[in-house]
């Protein structure tokens, strides 16, 4: 009973050894930002975010050069003009500012939507590649080593470059 009782504990210890180095194996990781940051993709839409962000800045500062010139058309002419009319113009310059302001906040609006639309496919594109690599390789579980994901420590299998090949780069 004595030999089998060591006997048991010995398989078990290395029936445990035996999980415990498989499981370390097991694991891999990569930096998805700097993925995505290096795909084609990535580059392609944000040269189209910042086309269009430079259109929309470009709009704006005509408006805003619009409104410079008028306000100091109104001041200029200020003196010969009524305090009715004085009023009105008033009016028109505060109804200007607000459409500017409302401008830039619409712009800002359809710039953070272009954006998640832009990049939805491109991370979903990553995380597919980064799936099928790490289940061809074997790996149960892939950590994201991104700065500020919550890994402090990556010293194991990078699947970065098989994760490149996968996608063609």
């Amino acid at each position: 009973m004595k030999h089998f009782k060591t006997l048991v504990i010995a398989v078990v210890l290395a029936v445990g050894s035996i999980s415990f180095a498989s499981a370390q194996s097991k694991i891999a990781h990569i930096n998805v930002q700097k993925l995505m940051t290096d795909m084609p993709e990535m580059k392609a839409a944000q040269a189209e975010l910042k086309k269009l962000g430079e259109n929309y800045q470009a709009d704006i500062k005509t408006s805003y050069q619009e409104l410079q010139n008028k306000m100091t058309l109104y001041k200029n002419e200020s003196s010969t003009k009524s305090q009715e009319e004085n009023q009105k113009r008033a009016q028109e310059v505060d109804g200007m500012q607000q459409s500017i302001m409302q401008a830039q906040q619409q712009a800002q609006k359809e710039l953070q939507a272009k954006e998640l639309e832009l990049l939805e496919p491109i991370l979903q594109k990553a995380n597919d590649a980064i799936q099928k690599v790490g289940k061809a390789k074997g790996f149960q579980y892939v950590l994201d080593t991104s700065p500020g994901a919550g890994v402090i420590l990556a010293d194991g299998t990078d699947i970065m470059p098989d994760v490149k090949k996968e996608l063609g780069f």
